[in-house]
Protein backbone atom coordinates (compact mmCIF):
# COMPACT_ATOMS: atom_id res chain seq x y z
CA UNK A 1 0.00 0.00 0.00
CA UNK A 2 2.89 2.21 1.14
CA UNK A 3 4.93 1.24 -1.46
CA UNK A 4 2.41 1.49 -4.01
CA UNK A 5 1.91 5.28 -3.42
CA UNK A 6 5.65 6.31 -3.34
CA UNK A 7 5.65 4.52 -6.92
CA UNK A 8 3.27 6.93 -8.67
CA UNK A 9 4.55 9.81 -7.00
CA UNK A 10 7.59 8.65 -8.46
CA UNK A 11 6.55 7.58 -11.69
CA UNK A 12 4.52 10.73 -12.03
CA UNK A 13 6.95 13.39 -10.45
CA UNK A 14 3.95 14.64 -8.31
CA UNK A 15 4.14 17.38 -6.14
CA UNK A 16 1.64 17.30 -3.70
CA UNK A 17 -0.85 21.07 -4.17
CA UNK A 18 -0.96 22.94 -1.10
CA UNK A 19 -3.54 24.90 -2.06
CA UNK A 20 -5.77 22.13 -2.12
CA UNK A 21 -4.54 20.45 1.07
CA UNK A 22 -3.02 17.54 -0.58
CA UNK A 23 -1.49 15.46 2.54
CA UNK A 24 -1.66 11.80 1.50
CA UNK A 25 -2.17 9.02 4.34
CA UNK A 26 0.15 6.41 3.82
CA UNK A 27 0.52 4.45 6.96
CA UNK A 28 -1.69 0.72 5.98
CA UNK A 29 -2.59 0.49 9.89
CA UNK A 30 -4.81 3.39 9.93
CA UNK A 31 -6.33 2.57 6.42
CA UNK A 32 -7.82 -0.83 7.46
CA UNK A 33 -8.93 0.74 10.68
CA UNK A 34 -10.95 3.31 9.17
CA UNK A 35 -12.19 0.77 6.73
CA UNK A 36 -13.34 -1.26 9.62
CA UNK A 37 -14.84 1.68 11.67
CA UNK A 38 -17.08 2.38 8.89
CA UNK A 39 -18.45 -1.26 8.85
CA UNK A 40 -19.13 -1.75 5.27
CA UNK A 41 -21.11 -4.24 3.45
CA UNK A 42 -22.06 -4.97 -0.23
CA UNK A 43 -24.67 -3.32 0.17
CA UNK A 44 -23.00 0.44 1.09
CA UNK A 45 -22.47 2.74 -1.24
CA UNK A 46 -19.64 5.00 0.23
CA UNK A 47 -18.55 8.65 -0.60
CA UNK A 48 -15.08 9.43 -0.53
CA UNK A 49 -13.84 13.51 -0.85
CA UNK A 50 -10.27 13.58 -2.08
CA UNK A 51 -9.07 10.13 -2.95
CA UNK A 52 -5.04 11.62 -3.77
CA UNK A 53 -3.66 8.63 -5.17
CA UNK A 54 -6.45 6.03 -4.01
CA UNK A 55 -5.16 4.01 -1.35
CA UNK A 56 -7.99 4.48 0.70
CA UNK A 57 -10.35 4.10 -2.72
CA UNK A 58 -8.87 0.95 -2.72
CA UNK A 59 -9.40 -0.68 0.42
CA UNK A 60 -13.14 1.15 0.35
CA UNK A 61 -13.80 -0.65 -2.92
CA UNK A 62 -12.55 -4.02 -1.53
CA UNK A 63 -15.27 -3.82 0.94
CA UNK A 64 -18.32 -1.92 -0.31
CA UNK A 65 -20.78 -2.82 -2.73
CA UNK A 66 -20.07 0.92 -4.35
CA UNK A 67 -17.47 3.53 -4.17
CA UNK A 68 -17.91 7.46 -5.67
CA UNK A 69 -14.52 9.31 -5.14
CA UNK A 70 -14.89 13.12 -5.81
CA UNK A 71 -11.38 14.63 -6.66
CA UNK A 72 -10.96 18.03 -7.49
CA UNK A 73 -7.31 17.98 -9.21
CA UNK A 74 -7.16 16.69 -12.95
CA UNK A 75 -3.73 15.40 -12.40
CA UNK A 76 -4.98 12.93 -9.58
CA UNK A 77 -8.32 11.59 -11.52
CA UNK A 78 -5.72 11.24 -14.55
CA UNK A 79 -3.51 8.67 -12.27
CA UNK A 80 -6.80 7.30 -10.66
CA UNK A 81 -7.76 6.19 -14.12
CA UNK A 82 -4.93 4.81 -15.59
CA UNK A 83 -3.70 3.17 -12.98
CA UNK A 84 -6.86 1.51 -11.15
CA UNK A 85 -9.23 -0.81 -12.62
CA UNK A 86 -11.81 -0.85 -10.14
CA UNK A 87 -15.17 -2.34 -11.01
CA UNK A 88 -17.31 -0.69 -8.74
CA UNK A 89 -15.18 2.63 -8.42
CA UNK A 90 -16.66 6.01 -10.01
CA UNK A 91 -14.27 9.08 -10.23
CA UNK A 92 -16.28 12.40 -9.79
CA UNK A 93 -13.87 15.21 -11.43
CA UNK A 94 -14.88 18.19 -9.49
CA UNK A 95 -15.08 20.63 -6.06
CA UNK A 96 -16.86 18.42 -3.37
CA UNK A 97 -18.09 21.65 -2.19
CA UNK A 98 -20.28 22.35 -5.54
CA UNK A 99 -21.06 18.79 -7.58
CA UNK A 100 -23.59 16.85 -6.87
CA UNK A 101 -23.47 14.14 -4.51
CA UNK A 102 -24.82 11.37 -6.17
CA UNK A 103 -26.89 8.40 -3.04
CA UNK A 104 -24.57 7.47 -0.74
CA UNK A 105 -25.08 5.87 2.63
CA UNK A 106 -21.68 6.16 4.53
CA UNK A 107 -18.76 8.68 4.02
CA UNK A 108 -15.16 7.65 4.77
CA UNK A 109 -12.43 10.37 3.56
CA UNK A 110 -9.21 11.90 4.49
CA UNK A 111 -10.47 15.32 4.08
CA UNK A 112 -8.79 18.36 2.83
CA UNK A 113 -8.37 20.31 5.29
CA UNK A 114 -9.23 24.07 3.98
CA UNK A 115 -12.88 22.68 3.44
CA UNK A 116 -13.44 20.68 6.44
CA UNK A 117 -16.00 23.51 8.09
CA UNK A 118 -18.09 23.63 4.54
CA UNK A 119 -18.02 19.79 3.85
CA UNK A 120 -18.94 19.03 7.00
CA UNK A 121 -22.01 21.28 7.42
CA UNK A 122 -22.55 20.03 3.63
CA UNK A 123 -22.52 16.40 4.56
CA UNK A 124 -25.26 16.91 7.45
CA UNK A 125 -27.56 17.85 4.71
CA UNK A 126 -27.64 14.27 4.11
CA UNK A 127 -29.30 11.50 5.88
CA UNK A 128 -26.89 8.77 5.85
CA UNK A 129 -25.23 6.22 8.60
CA UNK A 130 -22.06 6.26 9.52
CA UNK A 131 -18.71 8.68 8.65
CA UNK A 132 -15.15 8.17 9.11
CA UNK A 133 -13.26 11.46 8.33
CA UNK A 134 -9.81 12.60 8.92
CA UNK A 135 -9.49 16.73 10.75
CA UNK A 136 -7.01 18.45 11.56
CA UNK A 137 -6.79 17.63 15.49
CA UNK A 138 -7.98 20.92 16.38
CA UNK A 139 -10.91 21.13 14.46
CA UNK A 140 -11.78 17.51 15.46
CA UNK A 141 -11.60 18.76 18.95
CA UNK A 142 -14.07 21.47 17.99
CA UNK A 143 -15.90 18.63 16.53
CA UNK A 144 -16.68 16.63 19.69
CA UNK A 145 -16.55 19.66 22.46
CA UNK A 146 -19.46 20.31 24.79
CA UNK A 147 -21.01 23.25 25.98
CA UNK A 148 -19.05 24.96 28.55
CA UNK A 149 -15.48 23.33 27.24
CA UNK A 150 -12.96 25.97 25.79
CA UNK A 151 -13.07 23.92 22.52
CA UNK A 152 -16.81 24.87 21.88
CA UNK A 153 -17.63 26.98 19.39
CA UNK A 154 -20.39 27.12 16.14
CA UNK A 155 -18.97 24.24 14.87
CA UNK A 156 -19.03 22.31 18.40
CA UNK A 157 -23.06 23.24 18.38
CA UNK A 158 -24.03 22.65 14.97
CA UNK A 159 -22.82 19.32 14.84
CA UNK A 160 -24.50 17.90 18.14
CA UNK A 161 -27.76 19.29 17.10
CA UNK A 162 -27.61 16.79 14.46
CA UNK A 163 -25.17 14.12 14.87
CA UNK A 164 -23.29 12.04 17.21
CA UNK A 165 -19.68 12.77 17.19
CA UNK A 166 -17.30 10.83 18.53
CA UNK A 167 -12.96 11.38 18.34
CA UNK A 168 -11.66 8.22 18.29
CA UNK A 169 -7.99 8.09 17.09
CA UNK A 170 -5.11 11.13 17.16
CA UNK A 171 -3.02 10.61 14.57
CA UNK A 172 0.29 12.18 14.10
CA UNK A 173 2.15 14.67 11.06
CA UNK A 174 4.66 11.32 10.12
CA UNK A 175 1.58 8.78 8.96
CA UNK A 176 1.00 11.53 5.93
CA UNK A 177 2.92 13.13 2.71
CA UNK A 178 4.02 15.31 2.86
CA UNK A 179 4.04 15.73 6.30
CA UNK A 180 1.73 18.83 7.63
CA UNK A 181 2.12 21.00 10.34
CA UNK A 182 -0.16 20.11 12.90
CA UNK A 183 -1.45 16.07 14.25
CA UNK A 184 -4.93 14.91 12.98
CA UNK A 185 -7.63 12.69 14.13
CA UNK A 186 -10.58 10.28 13.27
CA UNK A 187 -14.21 11.30 13.68
CA UNK A 188 -16.67 8.87 13.44
CA UNK A 189 -19.97 10.74 13.11
CA UNK A 190 -23.79 9.50 13.10
CA UNK A 191 -26.54 11.49 11.92
CA UNK A 192 -29.28 11.49 15.13
CA UNK A 193 -32.49 10.13 14.20
CA UNK A 194 -34.44 12.95 12.51
CA UNK A 195 -36.73 13.34 15.25
CA UNK A 196 -34.28 14.52 17.53
CA UNK A 197 -32.07 16.42 15.20
CA UNK A 198 -32.63 20.06 15.46
CA UNK A 199 -32.73 23.01 12.88
CA UNK A 200 -30.80 26.38 14.00
CA UNK A 201 -30.94 29.60 12.27
CA UNK A 202 -27.59 29.57 10.76
CA UNK A 203 -27.35 33.67 10.73
CA UNK A 204 -28.89 33.60 14.82
CA UNK A 205 -25.72 31.03 15.23
CA UNK A 206 -23.80 33.33 13.29
CA UNK A 207 -24.38 36.57 15.53
CA UNK A 208 -24.38 34.89 19.10
CA UNK A 209 -20.86 32.70 18.45
CA UNK A 210 -19.63 35.82 17.50
CA UNK A 211 -19.16 36.81 20.46
CA UNK A 212 -18.60 33.53 22.34
CA UNK A 213 -17.59 34.28 25.56
CA UNK A 214 -20.05 37.30 26.00
CA UNK A 215 -23.55 36.90 27.83
CA UNK A 216 -26.29 35.93 25.58
CA UNK A 217 -27.73 39.33 25.93
CA UNK A 218 -24.68 41.15 24.87
CA UNK A 219 -23.98 39.41 22.20
CA UNK A 220 -26.83 39.63 20.31
CA UNK A 221 -26.77 43.51 21.24
CA UNK A 222 -23.58 43.93 19.60
CA UNK A 223 -24.47 41.52 16.48
CA UNK A 224 -27.61 42.84 16.25
CA UNK A 225 -26.62 43.91 12.53
CA UNK A 226 -26.00 39.80 11.51
CA UNK A 227 -29.45 39.45 12.41
CA UNK A 228 -30.76 42.02 9.61
CA UNK A 229 -31.75 44.64 12.11
CA UNK A 230 -31.19 47.90 11.51
CA UNK A 231 -29.51 50.48 14.55
CA UNK A 232 -33.47 51.80 14.34
CA UNK A 233 -34.93 48.34 14.09
CA UNK A 234 -32.58 47.74 17.57
CA UNK A 235 -34.23 50.75 19.32
CA UNK A 236 -37.40 49.62 19.02
CA UNK A 237 -36.37 45.61 20.13
CA UNK A 238 -34.04 46.24 22.60
CA UNK A 239 -36.68 45.95 25.49
CA UNK A 240 -37.67 42.43 23.75
CA UNK A 241 -34.52 41.32 23.97
CA UNK A 242 -33.54 42.11 27.56
CA UNK A 243 -36.26 39.47 28.45
CA UNK A 244 -34.99 36.48 25.92
CA UNK A 245 -34.42 33.04 27.30
CA UNK A 246 -30.77 32.20 29.16
CA UNK A 247 -30.14 35.80 28.08
CA UNK A 248 -27.50 35.46 31.22
CA UNK A 249 -26.03 32.43 30.10
CA UNK A 250 -22.52 32.90 28.43
CA UNK A 251 -22.98 31.74 24.34
CA UNK A 252 -20.37 29.22 24.84
CA UNK A 253 -22.62 27.17 27.99
CA UNK A 254 -25.65 27.06 25.38
CA UNK A 255 -26.59 23.92 24.07
CA UNK A 256 -28.77 23.28 20.58
CA UNK A 257 -31.95 23.37 22.45
CA UNK A 258 -31.33 26.21 24.32
CA UNK A 259 -30.31 28.44 20.89
CA UNK A 260 -33.71 26.97 19.67
CA UNK A 261 -35.07 28.20 22.76
CA UNK A 262 -33.87 31.67 21.89
CA UNK A 263 -34.87 31.27 18.18
CA UNK A 264 -38.24 30.79 18.90
CA UNK A 265 -38.76 33.40 21.38
CA UNK A 266 -36.98 36.06 18.44
CA UNK A 267 -39.72 35.16 15.53
CA UNK A 268 -42.77 35.00 17.98
CA UNK A 269 -41.64 38.71 19.17
CA UNK A 270 -40.73 39.58 15.61
CA UNK A 271 -37.59 40.01 16.18
CA UNK A 272 -36.72 37.70 13.34
CA UNK A 273 -38.66 36.00 10.64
Amino acid sequence: MRERLFSLISKYNLKANSDLGQNFLIVPDIIERNVERAELSGRDTVLEVGPGLGVLTDALSRHAGKVYAIEKDPRLVGILRVEYDWPNVEIIEGDALKVEFPAFNKIVSNLPYQISSPITFRFLRYDFERAVLIYQLEFARRMVAEPGDKNYSRLSLMVRAKAYAELVERIGRGAFWPRPRVDSAVIVLEPKPRDERIELNEDLVRALFQHRRSTVLSSLKKSHHMLGLSKEDFKRVRGILAEVPHAEKRVFQLAPSEVRDIEEFLSAEGVMC
